[in-house]
């Protein structure tokens, strides 16, 4: 994806969780990207950075969506909290 020219509209791309998953589950996003996760599971979800980091959505049950804005460069990863064995990660150019 090219760098956004100034005064470009913002890029938004959207993650689904279903079938107690991320899809995608990894991603590759310029700077300035936001990304919205919706929960399509009847399950509830979280969107948790693994480790340190900004990723820290309410428990997001079936229809919600959370936002989040990569202003920086950086791998991303992370973790439903609920259900550890869900991941994902986004890469930031």
């Amino acid at each position: 994806m090219a760098p956004m020219a100034p005064g470009a509209p913002a890029v938004t791309i959207h993650v689904t969780i279903a079938d107690f998953a991320f899809s995608p589950s990894t991603l590759t996003v310029s700077k300035g990207t936001t990304v919205t996760w919706t929960n399509e599971d009847s399950a509830p979800h979280t969107v948790t950075s693994s480790g340190s980091g900004s990723l820290n959505s309410p428990t997001l049950r079936s229809g919600d969506s959370y936002t989040f804005t990569f202003n920086s460069a950086g791998t991303f990863s992370y973790v439903c909290m609920i259900h550890p064995s869900m991941h994902g990660t986004v890469v930031v150019k």
